[in-house]
């Protein structure tokens, strides 16, 4: 029998981000769960080195890697209109989670309770809060380089975002935001 779950995860290179938004560089959502899983680790890590954390590094880094898989069946839909009003914001949840059931349905029987917590993790845990912090610190890179770059259009996003990450409250992201976001401003030259 075929299973058609890999194919899906393919198609996250073809869900472009920021649609409301002018880009001098599309994003994907492949190349943005790629950076997301690299800054969770880099935040998992100060957790567990910097602030006696017992952070589950594996579990960070599998709930980076999927955290927009549902995104393959449902889009990306813009963070205004997501989160425009609590109405909004729940009934896309529950499309969210109809699709990330659907593509439990296109794994093997056998591998669908280790994929469980993957595409429906525990929201409550530190692991999930420390992906969302690194979303969210993705999402204000891109704003940094966009600015970096001359495109003015990502100003108060940057502002917004830079201000949720602090409400977080999560030292380990002020840590990543002191020592490594400013670098992404910085053309190749500067960087040696």
């Amino acid at each position: 029998m075929q299973h058609h779950f890999y194919a899906y995860m393919a198609r996250m290179k073809l869900i472009k981000r920021w649609g409301l938004r002018h880009n001098t560089r599309e994003e994907n959502d492949q190349e943005h769960s790629l950076q997301v899983a690299m800054i969770a680790h880099a935040l998992a890590t100060y957790r567990n080195r910097r602030y006696g954390g017992s952070v589950d590094v594996e579990t960070v880094l599998l709930y980076a890697i999927y955290h927009e898989a549902a995104e393959v069946i449902t889009g990306d839909l813009a963070s205004p209109i997501k989160y425009f009003n609590p109405g909004i914001r729940d009934a896309y949840k529950a499309i969210e989670r109809m699709a990330s059931q659907k593509l439990m349905e296109y794994l093997p029987a056998d591998f669908q309770e280790a994929f469980q917590p993957l595409l429906f993790p525990d929201e409550e845990s530190y692991e999930w809060r420390i992906v969302k912090a690194a979303d969210r610190i993705s999402a204000y890179v891109k704003c940094l380089e966009e600015y970096a770059f001359g495109n003015r259009e990502f100003l108060t996003a940057q502002e917004n975002i830079r201000a949720s990450i602090s409400q977080m409250n999560m030292p380990e992201a002020e840590d990543f935001m002191r020592e490594f976001a400013p670098s992404f401003m910085l053309p190749l030259d500067a960087l040696n």
